[in-house]
C-alpha cells in the first residue's frame, strides 16, 4: 500500500487540481473537526481560503452562515461543525473555507483546519457503519484506513438536502 500526501501551510492555500480524472481517482482533501478527521473527494475542491468575512443572510438554515465575496462571485458558506451538531467553536487563523463545485454552483465548507491531500485506495475504504439511524451518517460515503487511523470519508453531493440546495439557488437536477 502507498500513500500519497502534500502539506498544506498556511492560513490560505491554493490547489491546483490535475487535468485528468485519472489522476484524482482515490484522492481526498482531508480536515480537521473537533478530534476527527474527515475527507472528501478532491474531484470537488477548487480551492481554499483562510476564513473571511461572512454576510450573514436572513432565512437560511442555522449551519448556512452567510455568503462570502470570493474575487467578485457571491458564495453560500456552510458550517460543517454546524451541519454535523457540533459544539460551535470560535474561528481563528486555522479555520479555512474548502470551496467545492458542487451541480456547477460553488459553495464553501469552514472547517477547523486543513490537514492535506492523501490518496486513500479504494480498497482501504470501507462502508459506513450502520450502527446509527442518526442523520449525520447519510454524509458518509465511507471510512477510509490510513495506517493506524480512520479518516471519515464525507459524500459532498449530501451535504445539503434537495431543499436546502434549492434555497440556495443550486440546481438540483
Amino acid at each position: 500500500m502507498t500513500t500519497t500526501t502534500e502539506k498544506m501551510a498556511g492560513p490560505e492555500h491554493q490547489i491546483v487540481l490535475p487535468q485528468e480524472e485519472d489522476t484524482m481517482k482515490d484522492m481526498y482533501l482531508t480536515f480537521r473537526l473537533g478530534d476527527e478527521d474527515y475527507g472528501i473527494e478532491i474531484r470537488y475542491v477548487t480551492e481554499i481560503v483562510g476564513i473571511q468575512r461572512i454576510t450573514e443572510v436572513p432565512d437560511m438554515p442555522h449551519f448556512i452562515k452567510g455568503v462570502v465575496n470570493l474575487r467578485g462571485q457571491v458564495i453560500p458558506v456552510m458550517d460543517v461543525r454546524l451541519r454535523f451538531s457540533m459544539d460551535v467553536r470560535d474561528y481563528d487563523e486555522r479555520t479555512c473555507v474548502v470551496v467545492v463545485n458542487l451541480r456547477d454552483s460553488l459553495i464553501g465548507l469552514v472547517v477547523d483546519t486543513v490537514n492535506e491531500v492523501r490518496t486513500i485506495p479504494e480498497d482501504n475504504v470501507s462502508p459506513p457503519p450502520k450502527v446509527a439511524s442518526t442523520e449525520s451518517t447519510r454524509y458518509i460515503h465511507g471510512m477510509g484506513k490510513v495506517g493506524d487511523e480512520v479518516k471519515i470519508l464525507l459524500d459532498v453531493s449530501r451535504l445539503l438536502f434537495e431543499d436546502e440546495l434549492e434555497e440556495l439557488g443550486v440546481p438540483t437536477s
